[in-house]
């Protein structure tokens, strides 16, 4: 029977699960990307790290560091030394110059894996004497080849060949930090391994295969911890690797399964109005004998049928998806990702599409058993009670149950579980009810006075089997998402370029030497560029929190001190006033000790204090190149961090660092590029060890940081957009029989098919600008709060960008459905007295 009653409503059936194709496509393409991220991850581990284990430090290795090295050396280990350090260089050839991460090497480093260079012999070629191999990035942005010469310090290095790929490199890195690789015999010739600069020190091993590298690492580990060393293995990179980008696929699973369930609401609302086309066939059905179970089941298997192939289709487009996943996603991932079918990841999207169209197809089907045998002789209104019905109370619980064992598939704990399962709900019924609100006010202030055609355009979003309010949540969501990352890239960009208005400083001089300081300030000034600072900074390391150490804080377990910050280095300054910037919230700040046994009573930000669980009056012990000095939280202050300027989490009171080992940092401003260029050549030809930060440079990487990002965001939103768009070519086919008659009518009583097309247009309009509205009205508050909690800016969203979003989403809207009206429209008068479809 359910084979027979659906053979002239296969197409509208079909309808009905189109709507979830799109998320089921979605999630297929995630967990088969997900999949084939994780085998690629384990095959190509070792590539990552390029060697079987890393040491490195950020301090010249000490002499029990040195011994451990060589301990790890006579395991018949093949070994390569590496240092990194940020600095500038300078292109000879067009005089370009530019802030890098060099990486001086030794040995035959990577041992898996190879750097990737064109031409493929320049990574061997450029160890043999003084070349380099610069990122590509880089060659193209200077418009060098192979051959040119770039300074490095003191030195003059040939290009050998251009970088296209290292070990662990990602495209977002070489943006951020574009390497060059030169040797390490000239690295000290280069004069730029200065006091105060800051330089990784690593080691890489290859050992032989006999040898348990994990169990070794293991083993040394309390040694590695004592010498406050960092190391890394294929194991730990592997794990490290795969919890991020497992994080990575976590969210746009659950991106793809919000649009998911759009789709789903647009299941529910299409069977609703189906099954209402079906009032008298069922009772037809059920005064021919049929039980109210029977009728109930001929329909469900209807809808399991179609569930079923709708669920193919989405995996198999899933599928062709995924081979694009990788391309869109290239710039952010350190392995090369395969694109091979995981017929998991299928399996998975074909038993969660008939689950999921089943669980919210059940709703609208529960009203067939209440569908009684009198409904053959009348119309019976809208069932009373069914808010009474248990059945349905279940359906909802269990469709509560799915999207909460969902999110715990992909989230860590319970909290985040319900977090989001909470949040997804409230989201739906926020949407919903702006949805309902809008169509209510549409209908209690209707604008009478207008034309026929406007009005008759405008009552169409409240007529009888409507699907307003799900095209309004569904297109609304994808519409929020897309204007949400828009303000949030523009507010990002905004920040910074605040900062270099007006007259704020917009170049930074760093690793300035104390013997350099004088020139430097002479040279800035000499070019007309203004000294706006001029600030000593201090390396040093925490030793102890009110007599703890970290080895103390970690056996105390009713301590709430954290030991990370024993794990970082601090960078401090002195001085006896506080910046511009700054601002006390607690203590008093002392600008001066006042004697040299006095203890120093120093000023911490106050977000840092708080997160260490840090107050006024705590002790700090600091080692400084080797010298203990305690030190007293004497203030606690906020920062400015958005200004281009030095900013420090600790500062000292004058009377104590000054005969500290030092560096120097240097502000300025410069009015535009070719006086920043012009500068920065100068600095680099005569301090070639001093690095400069250029705002502009900033602003250009931060740029395209957010476009990468803001790609990969719009493509999940996409998602969202495409569903709520096939939910209203759905909406429009199913509901195209009640058009059909509205259409007829109008053209018996005299309308010609330019007025039927006008106010089908106009529905369309008001439609797809309410969708727009409502998404975009979410995006202003969520923009808002963002901006006032989160980055504690102005929230300034730019008109353009609303009304290029409006007049888009709208357009889309019309266009869409007019071309799916067009068989409405063409209807003659007759069909009326027919009533065919």
């Amino acid at each position: 029977m359910a084979w027979r009653d659906s053979r002239k409503n296969r197409s509208r059936l079909f309808l009905f699960i189109s709507s979830i194709i799109v998320g089921i496509a979605a999630l297929v393409a995630i967990y088969s990307f997900g999949d084939n991220l994780k085998r690629d991850i384990d095959n190509q581990a070792a590539t990552l790290i390029g060697a079987d284990l890393s040491v490195s430090d950020n301090r010249p290795f000490s002499k029990e560091t040195l011994h451990l090295i060589d301990s790890l050396k006579g395991l018949d280990a093949r070994y390569s030394e590496e240092n990194s350090f940020a600095s500038m260089i300078l292109f000879k050839k067009n005089q370009g110059t530019r802030l890098v991460q060099i990486r001086a090497l030794s040995g035959d480093f990577p041992y898996y894996g190879e750097l990737e260079t064109t031409p493929a012999g320049a990574a061997t070629e450029f160890r043999k004497g003084k070349s380099a191999l610069v990122d590509k990035t880089l060659m193209l942005q200077f418009n060098a080849q192979p051959g040119d010469s770039i300074q490095v310090g003191n030195l003059t290095f040939q290009i050998a060949g251009i970088l296209n790929k290292a070990p662990g490199q990602t495209g977002f890195a070489s943006t951020v930090a574009p390497a060059v690789f030169i040797p390490l015999q000239y690295v000290s010739a280069t004069g730029l391994l200065q006091k105060g600069s800051r330089i990784n020190y690593t080691v890489y091993y290859k050992f032989p295969k006999d040898v348990d590298v994990n169990a070794m690492v293991k083993k040394l580990d309390p040694k590695f911890e004592k010498q406050e060393l960092n190391y890394d293995t294929i194991q730990t990179r592997k794990e490290n690797t795969g919890k991020s980008f497992s994080d990575l696929t976590d969210f746009l699973a659950l991106v793809g399964f919000i649009a998911l369930l759009l789709g789903c609401i647009g299941v529910a609302s299409s069977v609703h109005i189906y099954m209402r086309e079906k009032l008298t066939t069922v009772a037809v059905l059920r005064c021919m004998g049929v039980s109210s179970r029977q009728a109930f089941l001929i329909y469900l298997i209807q809808i399991l049928g179609i569930g079923f192939i709708g669920s193919v289709t989405g995996a198999l487009l899933g599928t062709i998806i995924q081979q694009i996943l990788p391309v869109v996603l290239k710039d952010f991932l350190p392995v090369e990702i395969s694109s091979a079918i995981s017929w998991l990841a299928v399996g998975q999207g074909i038993l969660l599409g008939m689950l999921i169209s089943v669980l919210f197809a059940l709703l609208p089907l529960l009203s067939v058993r209440k569908i009684s045998p009198l409904n053959t002789l009348r119309l019976l209104g809208e069932e009373k009670g069914g808010w009474k019905d248990w059945a349905r109370w279940l359906v909802f619980l269990l469709i509560a149950l799915f999207v909460i064992g969902f999110a715990t598939l992909q989230l860590d704990g319970w909290i985040q579980t319900l977090a989001f399962a909470a949040g997804l709900f409230i989201a739906f019924a926020v949407l919903y009810a702006i949805a309902m609100l809008l169509v209510w006010m549409v209908r209690r202030f209707f604008p009478t006075s207008w034309s026929y055609l406007w009005r008759q355009g405008l009552s169409n979003l409240y007529r009888p089997n409507n699907q307003t309010a799900i095209l309004l949540v569904s297109i609304g969501l994808g519409t929020a998402f897309i204007s949400l990352l828009f303000f949030v890239q523009s507010m990002l960009i905004g920040r910074v370029t605040m900062a270099a208005g007006k007259n704020q400083p917009n170049m930074i001089l760093f690793d300035i030497q104390s013997s350099q300081k004088a020139a430097i300030a002479s040279l800035t000034r000499s070019e007309g560029l203004p000294v706006i600072q001029e600030v000593p900074v201090i390396t040093m390391r925490l030793q102890s929190i009110n007599d703890q150490t970290a080895a103390d804080i970690k056996k105390d377990k009713k301590t709430t001190l954290s030991v990370k910050p024993f794990g970082r280095e601090f960078r401090v300054t002195f001085r006896d006033t506080l910046g511009d910037t700054e601002k006390l919230s607690a203590g008093k700040w002392m600008g001066s000790v006042a004697g040299p046994r006095d203890t120093a009573r120093i000023s911490v930000e106050q977000k840092y204090a708080e997160s260490n669980h840090w107050h006024v009056g705590d002790r700090l012990m600091f080692n400084v190149q080797g010298l203990m000095v305690p030190t007293v939280i004497g203030s606690l202050r906020t920062v400015e961090w958005n200004r281009v300027q030095t900013n420090f989490l600790v500062i000292f009171p004058k009377g104590v660092l000054e005969d500290a080992p030092q560096f120097h940092v240097l502000v300025t401003r410069v009015q535009d590029n070719r006086q920043s260029a012009a500068f920065q050549q100068k600095i680099v030809q005569q301090f070639p060890n001093v690095s400069v930060i250029d705002l502009a440079l900033i602003l250009n990487v931060l740029d395209e940081i957010l476009d990468k990002i803001g790609f990969v965001i719009r493509f999940m939103a996409a998602f969202s957009i495409l569903t709520g768009l096939v939910v209203l070519i759905a909406s429009v086919m199913i509901s195209k029989y009640q058009r059909m008659q509205e259409s007829v009518l109008l053209r018996t009583l005299g309308a010609s098919r330019k007025q039927v097309f006008a106010i089908t247009a106009l529905e369309y309009v008001f439609l797809g600008a309410l969708s727009a509205l409502t998404g975009i009205l979410l995006a202003l508050a969520g923009g808002w709060a963002l901006a006032r909690f989160s980055f504690d800016t102005p929230f300034r969203p730019a008109l353009s960008v609303i009304g290029f979003i409006f007049l888009s989403i709208t357009a889309l809207t019309v266009l869409i459905g007019l071309l799916n009206s067009r068989g409405v429209l063409n209807r003659p008068p007759l069909e009326v007295l027919r009533k065919e479809v």
